[in-house]
């Protein structure tokens, strides 16, 4: 049992720009290292996705429904406490829905109740390299939101560097930095980072911060379980004709021929299928901007 302060992380970043997968590239590097890890998931929509992704040894609490940086502050809280007093973790991942802004978390992780138990090591933004160019295309709101989760970053990651080239990595590195000065910047794939890079992160916090609440974003979350096996044909017709503020679909999905279902995960009108070896729910996560989630479910009750 150690009486050092438990350390927190918070990783930030819009939706897809790669969290999660760097969340479980750390929990590797945390367990060579010895040390006893604690995660927190905050999702968006009423039913975690990402969660099956974390080893079943792990203590895990999730935060549904909702923002932390917002909606359920109050629940952070109370998870962070049960986690420190049940399992007296080194350290805790904090991993923010895409839509949070990171430095109003800080304001639950550093309460009256908690402070002596937790050393905030710093605030992790991970940064989809082709949506940071193509920013311009999300609305203003989004925009802002991307700006300010670089601006309160102790350490980002530019992420998804296979797809950029020379000169884009360069002006995209430029561009943060410049936004960022403070913050070390790293292009990396699939959020591989050396572990020495997470350990020597120094926390600073911006006093004046712009908020951007998730609810002046118009961001909504719809969750579908699908009924039945359905045709691949189908599915992809329907992605393709999506609207384009459809920022992330995440869940599992069983097409016909199949044993069982496929992982779906889908970014900015990219999707990728992951073959699953068990049955799970067939949930399937949406999340967008003025979406009209009636229509969204009509076209799913077709397929």
């Amino acid at each position: 049992m150690h009486t050092n302060k438990t350390e927190i992380y918070i990783l930030s970043g819009f939706l897809g720009s790669g969290k999660t997968t760097l969340l479980k590239e750390l929990l590797i590097k945390e367990k060579k290292a010895d040390r006893k890890v604690a995660v927190l998931m905050n999702e968006f929509g009423s039913i975690s996705i990402d969660s099956n992704e974390v080893d079943k040894d792990i203590p895990l609490k999730e935060l549904l429904g909702g923002c932390v940086c917002c909606t359920i502050q109050d629940k952070l809280e109370a998870q962070l406490q049960t986690l420190l007093i049940e399992e007296n973790p080194d350290v805790i991942y904090l991993e923010t829905t895409g839509a949070a802004h990171p430095v109003e978390t800080i304001d639950t992780i550093l309460s009256p109740l908690l402070a002596h138990r937790l050393q905030l090591k710093g605030i992790i933004t991970v940064v989809d390299g082709l949506q940071w160019l193509n920013r311009r295309e999300l609305s203003p709101v989004i925009q802002q939101l991307l700006l300010e989760q670089v601006r309160h970053a102790n350490l980002l990651i530019i992420n998804k560097q296979d797809k950029l080239t020379e000169e884009q990595k360069a002006r995209i590195t430029m561009e943060v930095q410049g936004i960022n000065p403070f913050a070390p910047a790293l292009l990396t794939d699939h959020s591989k980072i050396p572990y020495s890079k997470i350990q020597n992160i120094e926390a600073h916090f911006h006093k004046e911060i712009e908020r951007t609440t998730i609810q002046s974003m118009q961001l909504t979350s719809y969750i579908y379980t699908f009924k039945k096996k359905i045709s691949f044909e189908k599915f992809d017709t329907f992605l393709r004709l999506l609207p384009e503020t459809i920022y992330r679909i995440k869940g599992y999905v069983q097409f016909e021929n199949s044993a069982y279902p496929d992982l779906f995960q889908y970014s900015y009108g990219t999707p990728i299928f992951m073959k699953e070896e068990m049955n799970l729910p067939l949930n399937m996560v949406f999340i967008g901007e003025n979406i009209d989630w009636k229509e969204i479910e009509q076209k799913l009750e077709r397929l």
